[in-house]
């Protein structure tokens, strides 16, 4: 099922590394209680942007897009400032966030599974590959702020969005479906299943629930 050249264009992935630099940087300065300083946040902000690239790229041993194309630090490092500043237009609008979040996840899962597919990766190397790409910058983020990653937790679906997302689009690319559509089809599947996660608390069972039987 490859899919060759490789059809994303960096004006896509710039895109999703500047969401994501917005995304990380607005949730680094929300966190005031952890006194965390301009460099911090920007910091922050570039870890969601160039996370989920430079795993997916590793994983598909490639040269990492985030070192090798020029605007692409530059553009996460101005998008992150960006957050910082705007952060608190933001303060109050926390479903504004989620939604970036998700529209950020689904962006970099589509380019993650369709990268895959260029190179021949097989359909579930590709969703693996899609779901690293999507949730990478985000763990990494949870890490470095010492919160409980986001993936792990009760509630979140983060991994479902993303596999959902990927997923689909490998399944479209599969019936010739030109990929931009396939990734545009993706994006949105990740954005509704996260967000409808989020508006109608849908969860896996806790684990402790299904030891104990209640």
């Amino acid at each position: 099922m490859a899919i060759a050249p490789f059809q994303v264009t960096l004006g896509i992935e710039l895109v999703a590394a500047g969401l994501g630099g917005l995304q990380g940087a607005l949730i680094a300065a929300g966190e005031r209680h952890r006194r965390i300083d301009v460099l911090g946040v920007i910091v922050i902000g570039l870890t969601v942007s160039l996370g989920g690239s430079l795993l997916r790229d590793v994983v598909l041993n490639q040269p990492p897009v985030v070192i090798w194309a020029n605007w692409y630090l530059l553009v996460a490092a101005a998008s992150a400032i960006l957050g910082m500043i705007l952060q608190p237009l933001f303060a109050r609008a926390d479903w504004a966030i989620t939604g970036l979040d998700a529209v950020v996840m689904g962006l970099f899962g589509a380019i993650g599974a369709s990268k895959a597919l260029s190179l021949g990766v097989g359909p579930v190397g590709a969703l693996v590959v899609g779901v690293i790409g999507a949730i990478g910058g985000g763990m990494l983020r949870d890490l470095i702020l010492a919160r409980p990653v986001s993936i792990l937790q009760v509630g979140t679906l983060y991994a479902v969005a993303a596999g959902a997302g990927a997923g689909s689009l490998i399944v479209l690319v599969g019936f010739d479906v030109p990929v931009l559509i396939a990734g545009l089809v993706a994006v949105v599947v990740t954005t509704a299943v996260r967000i409808l996660a989020v508006v109608f608390g849908w969860a896996f069972p806790e684990q402790r629930s299904l030891i104990s039987g209640h």
